[in-house]
């Protein structure tokens, strides 16, 4: 009997335990998790019941978000422009957390120059009015380990060495703030279209075309 109240009491201490782990919220990252993706070079065919979109390439970029979250003039202006988001690293990470990936199945031609079809590291120069784009062959670290030298996490670390491409973007002002970090395909056409950068009131863009 004594044994049988036992059981009882530790079977109601699991589910005390188990009813409070449910009810305690998943925390959320502070700069979530963010996807771009598009395709090109495809066409749409005719099918039964309608039609299908078949051979397009895929390009798409994986980042973080951050969030505004009540502050101005994130980029700043004259001398420090660019030293608050950059954080000590030479480059904006172009997001947060773990390095900006971009990943293209077809080869791009982005201000004249070719980036072959693979995956790549992306990073930002950050001048006022003048960003540059960087794409990297810099890989990226899964976790951060401040041994690894051999693998970047955000952009401490980069180095211009492993540069595949640098692009010149248009940098504009925009009438209203975005809040959170966005990276978007803007006026895409079938093989090709622009690469846009979004935050607070400032928009970089890139145009790039499929190169075959």
């Amino acid at each position: 009997m004594r044994r049988h109240s036992w059981m009882l009491a530790v079977i109601a201490i699991a589910i005390l335990v188990a009813g409070s782990l449910a009810q305690t919220p998943a925390r959320k990252p502070a700069s979530p998790a963010g996807t771009a993706a598009t395709q090109i070079g495809g066409k749409y065919v005719e099918v039964q019941g309608g039609q299908r979109y078949q051979d397009g390439k895929w390009i798409e970029v994986t980042y973080s978000r951050p969030i505004m979250r009540g502050r101005q003039n994130l980029f700043g202006a004259g001398a420090d422009y660019g030293k608050a988001v950059c954080d000590g690293s030479p480059v904006w990470r172009a997001g947060a957390n773990q390095t900006t990936r971009f990943k293209t199945e077809v080869p791009l031609v982005i201000d004249g120059k070719t980036l072959p079809a693979g995956e790549y590291s992306v990073f930002v120069e950050l001048k006022e009015n003048a960003w540059t784009l960087i794409f990297s062959n810099w890989p990226a670290q899964e976790k951060y380990d401040p041994k690894n030298k051999e693998a970047l996490w955000g952009s401490y670390g980069y180095t211009p060495d492993k540069d595949a491409l640098r692009a010149a973007m248009k940098v504009e002002t925009l009438p209203l703030s975005i809040d959170q970090f966005t990276i978007a395909f803007i006026d895409m056409s079938g093989d090709g279209g622009t690469l846009a950068m979004i935050w607070d009131t400032t928009m970089a863009t890139v145009s790039f075309k499929s190169g075959i």
